[in-house]
């Protein structure tokens, strides 16, 4: 089998989708590998490093693509008129990637039409055996150690206590909202920067990870908030949020940088800093928004700049882990990898979607939408799709388990997007029959949702 690696398109992605290492791997199990020229430059891979591990390359995409079974990408395919990486792909290629299910819809529709089976890394199962292939939590540790290092670069002051000949300097107060693997990670390294650093979560079982990692829990008096699927908490209400901002406000007020993580997956990012509240910080005070794709947890903030408002620094960064490369794409490209070598093992396919994995990892699959939630926004809910299959599409969220440590865009009104929270899903279910329905009517889908519903969260160190 032929694997092919574009270079991203997207100016600002820097990552590469798979580093000569992982080629020597997939060489050594039976596929070729073609890289296009370039394509790993960006993050310092240089095409010599990937033709002496054994790839080929190529300077056209369009020749890579035409000829590649798997192409494997790190953000969603370009589809803008005339510039279409989609039209580019043969009938029944593979894709891996960021697929972005929750933004891109025309791509995933028309990804779907050209019969591609996609595959999304937002939509790897949060399941113990599935934590190698956990490429949220990878990317999402790597932004919230970034994340703090932007601010430091910014903040008007040091964040250690220094004990001078001029007197003593007091440490930076920072507050971090959300203890998902970003937050977490972002705690870790303003720790190790010498800071003091509160963490606001509105899930109270993080309280022992934070302490842990030497961070002060902000309690919430409030009514615990049910986790969804994939160790997100679920979408909380107007009030719920209104109390919470209430009880951050006064944090907010000492602090000297504020790192925000806070999504849920699917919808807007819950907004937990008003401008109100951006007034009453001190002069100087630094926010990074890492919410600002999905319109940011600060009202302020502007996706992809850095602007000052009421004399206080808000960043917007769009992609926090492109600016760290060479180890984010070591790290992606290992995901990748397990994904690839869990479908196509030796170079042999095997699309088992009897399998939670690649059940729960599929986007879109002979002339089909597979996962539900993306499916009804593209079609609508009682839309057609263009082809039927006997393999019902998948709906919900997929599977998490009890014994996967948490994701990491959690926040302080989600749960985790970066090193992620976890579910248990019951594993026995009904034989199915040819058609997808199991002896007692139900279809696969139908089974799917149920064990959606009844999945039951346990969070871990995290996320986003």
């Amino acid at each position: 089998m032929r694997v092919f690696v574009p270079r991203e398109r997207d100016p600002g992605e820097t990552r590469v989708a798979l580093v000569p290492e992982g080629v020597k791997k997939l060489i050594k199990s039976g596929f070729s590998v073609v890289v296009q020229n370039g394509a790993g430059a960006a993050a310092h891979f240089v095409d010599r490093a990937y033709v002496d591990a054994g790839a080929t390359l190529v300077a056209d995409a369009r020749e890579g693509f035409q000829q590649a079974d798997i192409v494997l990408k790190v953000g969603p395919f370009s589809d803008t008129s005339g510039d279409s990486e989609v039209r580019l792909l043969k009938e029944g290629t593979i894709t891996i990637g960021f697929m972005a299910p929750y933004a891109q819809h025309a791509m995933v529709k028309k990804l779907a039409e050209q019969n591609i089976t996609s595959f999304s890394m937002e939509l790897v199962p949060r399941i113990s055996r599935a934590q190698t292939m956990d490429a949220l939590s990878s990317q999402a540790s790597l932004a919230g150690y970034k994340a703090v290092l932007l601010a430091a670069a910014e903040l008007d002051k040091y964040f250690p206590l220094l004990m001078t000949a001029a007197g003593t300097i007091q440490p930076a107060r920072v507050v971090v909202l959300g203890a998902g693997v970003a937050g977490l990670q972002a705690l870790a390294t303003a720790k190790r920067l010498g800071a003091v650093v509160e963490v606001s979560d509105i899930r109270p079982e993080v309280q022992e990870q934070v302490e842990s990692l030497g961070g002060k829990f902000i309690d919430l008096p409030l009514k615990e908030v049910e986790q969804g699927t994939g160790g997100y908490a679920k979408e909380v209400t107007p009030e719920f949020l209104q109390k919470q901002q209430e009880i951050v406000a006064g944090r907010l007020e000492e602090a000297d940088v504020v790192i925000t993580t806070a999504l849920v997956p699917g919808k807007p990012a819950p907004r937990l800093i008003t401008e109100a509240m951006v007034k009453r910080m001190r002069p100087g005070a630094v926010i990074v928004d890492m919410a600002v794709l999905q319109g940011g947890n600060c009202e302020l903030s502007v996706c992809g700049e850095t602007v000052r408002v009421h004399d206080v620094v808000i960043l917007g960064p769009a992609n926090i882990a492109a600016s760290v490369p060479a180890d984010s794409s070591l790290m992606y490209s290992r995901n990748v990898l397990a994904v690839l070598m869990h479908i196509a093992k030796n170079a042999e396919l095997n699309l088992d979607f009897d399998d939670e994995i690649t059940r729960g990892a599929v986007l879109t699959h002979n002339g089909e939408v597979m996962h539900a939630p993306t499916r009804d926004a593209v079609y609508g809910k009682q839309g057609a799709q263009p082809n039927s299959s006997s393999f019902s599409a998948v709906d919900g969220e997929p599977p998490t388990d009890s014994n996967k440590p948490g994701r990491a865009v959690s926040g302080v009104a989600t749960a985790t997007m970066a090193v992620s929270s976890v579910a248990s899903v019951a594993t026995s279910e009904p034989q199915a029959n040819a058609t997808g329905s199991s002896a007692n009517g139900e279809s696969a889908s139908e089974r799917w949702a149920e064990e959606v519903e009844n999945a039951s969260t346990d969070s871990f160190e995290g996320e986003n």
